[in-house]
């Protein structure tokens, strides 16, 4: 008993000085993590071609507002492709009332998906193929510009930077509590892995981008070999950052603030589907997702588990009682300086603070959907995206 209250004691001193330096350097990390925002600087006079390509099926809810916010953009020199992909509501009807009064706008209808393709894949490799500009912006139907300046702003900077390819992050509008509560925690899973810094970091393997928003030259996407190359990719986003990182390319990725906004998910149905396809995607197999249960439980669960033991072996009388005391207390100051850093990055996150101090039950919650994806992968499960049924074991061999 005194060899284990010794191991109880020390995993909460450990894990609770990490949670203690989190709240001491998150402010200054958070601030000097580099952000895309209106005021910087533009200074190109002659602006690449670009061809914005937008692949929508059964997007009737937000595809309006998504291609107006586009053709708002005040970039020069923009086409803008917008693939209605088999969708059998209001979408395409939309898309082609817009192209009619904007000659900007190009719609392409396709109603059926070849062998072996995965939807958004198949609409984004037509779209492209129609496109004659010498930069490729891939934009989900669901973000909406909210600065009319994006696409200059994010040009601006990719060429900079000497980007191959860049991706920004969106800001991300909640509407329900699930959105708020859970989002926020599974976002900050992705960063922990596929921090920013390592990313734009040539010498680092690590790569990571974003679907909603990729910039891309066109000689390098014709390089990595186009869709083509990740047709059966459940997440096409990531296998393309990383076949841009494994052809020596410059890849980039950072936040931006009040460029764009995306509702991704709008019940809890909704984002476990979509986030068991991320994590599948992400950590790509059984191994991968193991790593990140252990790290996720074991950041988030050892200061309530430490407290919790350490107070109920005090109760029961347990000894060694001052090792089981001291187990107790750093516990729980542990579980404080988590509760208090949750709850600022809920609010850094623009949630609610107050659903940060249920950080241990979220925590609970995303594992359970790790070992779903776990599961699934192991199994070689089905998953539904769009509508369409897509098997596991028939993503592209490598992606």
């Amino acid at each position: 008993m005194h060899v284990f209250a010794i191991i109880v004691t020390s995993l909460a001193a450990g894990v609770g000085l990490e949670w203690v330096v989190r709240n001491m350097l998150a402010l200054r990390v958070w601030r000097a993590m580099f952000h895309l925002t209106a005021d910087y600087p533009l200074t190109l006079d002659d602006w690449p071609t670009l061809s914005l390509v937008v692949a929508a099926r059964d997007e009737e809810a937000n595809i309006e507002a998504c291609l107006t916010s586009l053709l708002a953009q005040d970039y020069p020199r923009l086409e803008v492709i917008v693939v209605n992909d088999r969708s059998t509501d209001a979408t395409g009807r939309i898309i082609h009332g817009i192209a009619e009064k904007d000659a900007r706008v190009r719609a392409i209808d396709i109603d059926r998906l070849p062998e072996g393709w995965c939807g958004k894949n198949h609409a984004m490799q037509r779209g492209i193929e129609q496109g004659r500009g010498e930069w490729i912006l891939m934009h989900d139907a669901d973000c909406k510009q909210i600065c009319p300046r994006t696409l200059r702003l994010a040009m601006q900077y990719a060429i900079d930077t000497q980007a191959d390819m860049l991706s920004l992050l969106p800001e991300h509008r909640y509407e329900s509590f699930w959105e708020r509560y859970l989002l926020p925690i599974l976002t900050g899973v992705l960063m922990i892995w596929f921090r920013p810094s390592r990313v734009n970091n040539p010498r680092k393997r690590d790569a990571f981008a974003n679907g909603m928003f990729m910039l891309i030259r066109r000689e390098a996407y014709e390089a990595i070999g186009t869709h083509e190359a990740v047709r059966g990719s459940l997440i096409e986003d990531m296998d393309i950052a990383r076949r841009v990182k494994a052809r020596g390319l410059n890849l980039r990725v950072a936040p931006s603030t009040a460029l764009f906004t995306v509702r991704m998910y709008a019940s809890l149905a909704q984002i476990v589907r979509g986030w068991e396809r991320i994590f599948i995607g992400a950590f790509r197999n059984v191994l991968g997702l193991t790593k990140a249960l252990l790290v996720l439980t074991g950041r988030g669960l050892t200061p309530a588990a430490t407290a919790a033991i350490g107070w109920a072996m005090i109760a029961a009388g347990a000894a060694p009682a001052d090792w089981w005391l001291a187990a107790a207390i750093i516990g729980s100051v542990s579980l404080l300086a988590q509760l208090v850093m949750a709850a600022r990055f809920s609010k850094h996150l623009k949630s609610r603070w107050v659903y940060g101090l249920t950080y241990p039950v979220a925590c609970i919650m995303v594992a359970a959907l790790l070992v779903k994806a776990m599961f699934k992968l192991r199994l070689g499960g089905k998953i539904v995206w769009r509508d369409t049924v897509y098997r596991i074991d028939q993503r592209t061999p490598g992606s």
